[in-house]
């Protein structure tokens, strides 16, 4: 799973996600769709302070309708094209993920698209993240092919039943504008022109630990994919000491910088938050110490 290594003060106080521990996405051929949601995860992401954040959870946890688009997508990544997880279990981690990536960048003064644009607040630019993160894969349930621009049509049908719930008229366009933007900045060539679109692209490439890699490849295939996608054993998410964030891969085997050059490299180019981030692999084993100790981005 991905480990956050959450500090205990911010816990306490309700800033920092509290766990991102979830259960692991299971095959579950010819099962119905009764006993999927049976199974379902809950979202759950700290929201003390933000009211609106926790209003927007409790709707989205109490819609059947919802479950189903993703558990229709996760059919269509997992049973019908042998890709990772693309449901509930991929979105909660990278909801969580990038709430971290959010708030340590506000810790460190870099103001999100809504605030800096709008006057908004920062509770308002954790509605953005957290509803783009859940929903950003939602057009998997159309097709993986150009699942991001089906994305934005199923998720706007959604937006305009959750908004209105917490935002006047005119406000809760205008969250929607900036949800639909970060969803569809996340593809491959995508130019987010928000720090909460590049927080999205970012977080939803560091869901790689155990496996977990957004580059698909055969169940079961001997391959650099396959290879370098079991050797990420952590995500460390926590404050930089020369940028505002730090992140720390564990590895288990020096192929995983595979994964960091592949697919991470290029969601992070771009992404606007490359000034924000610093990034480290380490590779545990005496073998694989003598070939490379540590990877820099």
């Amino acid at each position: 799973m991905t480990d956050i290594n959450i500090d205990n003060e911010r816990k306490q106080r309700g800033y920092m996600p509290e766990e991102i521990v979830v259960p692991e996405e299971k095959t579950e051929f010819g099962r119905t769709v009764a006993e999927r949601l049976s199974h379902r995860v809950t979202l759950n992401v700290p929201s003390r302070n933000n009211p609106k954040l926790r209003k927007i959870i409790d709707l989205l946890n109490a819609d059947d309708d919802l479950y189903g688009l993703w558990t229709a997508a996760n059919v269509n990544a997992v049973e019908r094209l042998g890709m990772t997880d693309h449901g509930p279990v991929h979105v909660k981690i990278v909801m969580n993920i990038a709430a971290k990536l959010l708030r340590l960048l506000v810790e460190s003064g870099v103001k999100p698209g809504v605030v800096a644009n709008y006057g908004m607040e920062v509770a308002d630019a954790e509605v953005v993240v957290t509803l783009a993160s859940l929903f950003h894969d939602l057009g998997m349930s159309i097709h993986r092919s150009g699942h991001e621009e089906f994305s934005l049509f199923v998720a706007q049908t959604k937006l305009r039943e959750v908004l209105p719930e917490v935002y006047d008229v005119a406000t809760a366009a205008v969250i929607r504008a900036e949800v639909l933007h970060a969803i569809i900045a996340h593809r491959a060539g995508g130019k987010p022109l928000t720090v909460e679109a590049g927080v999205v692209r970012v977080a939803d490439a560091l869901d790689m630990a155990k496996g977990r890699s957004r580059i698909p490849f055969s169940s079961g295939s001997m391959s650099i994919h396959s290879i370098s996608a079991a050797a990420v054993e952590a995500v460390h998410i926590e404050a930089g000491e020369t940028k505002p964030i730090r992140l720390r891969i564990e590895m288990s085997n020096s192929a995983g910088v595979f994964q960091l050059d592949q697919l991470f490299r290029e969601k992070l180019a771009g992404s606007g938050l490359e000034p924000y981030v610093e990034v480290e692999a380490l590779i545990e084993g005496e073998e694989e110490k003598r070939l490379v100790s540590a990877y820099r981005l």
